[in-house]
C-alpha cells in the first residue's frame, strides 16, 4: 500500500547521484536554479541527464525571485512537472504559472512568530506550500524549526516539511500527525557534499518512512 507521506528530495546536481537517487523511487526530486545556492544547477546537470528518470518521479525546479519568463525557459529545456517558489514571489505570479499547468509550490520560512494569514492570497494558486526553517539563506540551511507550529493548521493547501530532516527523525515523521502533512524535503543531511547525495542514508531513510502508512490528512497528488 502507498505510504501517505510522500518524499522528496531536494538539491540535485551531479549526474551519477541524480541516477543513484532515483533507483531509489522518491515521489519528487528537486533542482536548484538559483546562483546563489551551493547546489546550483548551474553547467553541472545537463536537460539530458533528466531524459531518463522515471516517469513516476515529478522533476521539481527550485527558484528564487526568479521571472516567470525565466521559469518557463528552464521547465522547457529541463522538462520540469512543478516548481518551487523560494522567494518573494506574489500570489499573481503563482496564479501566472500554475495556469501554464505546473504544480506550484510555494516556500515559506517559519519562525515562532509566523503569522499563517500571510498565505491566504496564496490558498487559491498553489498546489502545496512547503514550510522551511527560517535562516540567513532562502532555503537549505539544515536547521529544523518547531512542527508544533503547524498543529493547528487549517488551510485547505497540502504541505511539504523541510529544514534538517534527517535519520533521527525517521521515527517520528513516521508517526507524525499534523493536519494537511503531505510530504517531507529531504535534503543537506543526506549529502556527502553540496549537491552530491549519499545513497545509503537515503535509502534508510526512505525505507524506514515507507515502512508503515503514515497518518496525514492527504493521500495522494496529481
Amino acid at each position: 500500500m502507498k505510504p501517505t507521506l510522500y518524499i522528496k528530495v531536494c538539491g540535485m546536481r551531479e549526474a551519477h547521484s541524480l541516477a543513484a537517487v532515483a533507483a531509489l523511487q522518491p515521489d519528487f526530486l528537486g533542482f536548484i536554479f538559483y546562483p546563489k545556492s551551493s547546489r546550483y544547477v548551474g553547467q553541472e546537470l545537463s536537460a539530458a541527464s533528466l531524459e531518463n528518470l522515471p516517469s513516476n518521479i515529478k522533476k521539481v525546479g527550485v527558484f528564487v525571485n526568479e521571472t516567470s519568463e525565466v521559469i518557463r525557459q528552464r521547465v522547457q529545456e529541463f522538462k520540469l512537472n512543478a516548481v518551487q517558489l523560494h522567494g518573494d514571489e506574489t500570489p499573481n505570479q503563482c496564479q501566472e504559472l500554475r495556469a501554464s499547468d505546473l504544480l506550484v509550490l510555494k516556500a515559506f520560512a517559519l519562525g515562532g512568530n509566523f503569522d499563517f494569514d500571510t498565505l491566504l492570497p496564496y490558498v487559491s494558486h498553489c498546489d502545496y506550500f512547503l514550510f522551511d526553517t527560517k535562516g540567513e539563506q532562502p532555503g537549505g540551511n539544515g536547521l529544523v524549526f518547531d512542527w508544533q507550529l503547524l498543529r493547528n493548521y487549517s488551510l485547505p493547501v497540502p504541505y511539504f516539511l523541510a529544514g534538517g530532516l534527517d535519520l533521527t527523525h525517521a521515527e517520528t515523521l513516521r508517526n507524525l500527525q499534523l493536519p494537511g502533512l503531505f510530504a517531507v524535503d529531504l535534503n543537506s543531511r543526506f549529502e556527502i557534499s553540496p549537491g552530491k547525495k549519499d545513497p545509503a542514508r537515503l535509502n534508510q531513510m526512505i525505507q524506514e518512512l515507507r515502512q508503515a502508512d503514515v497518518r496525514s490528512s492527504m493521500t495522494s497528488f496529481t
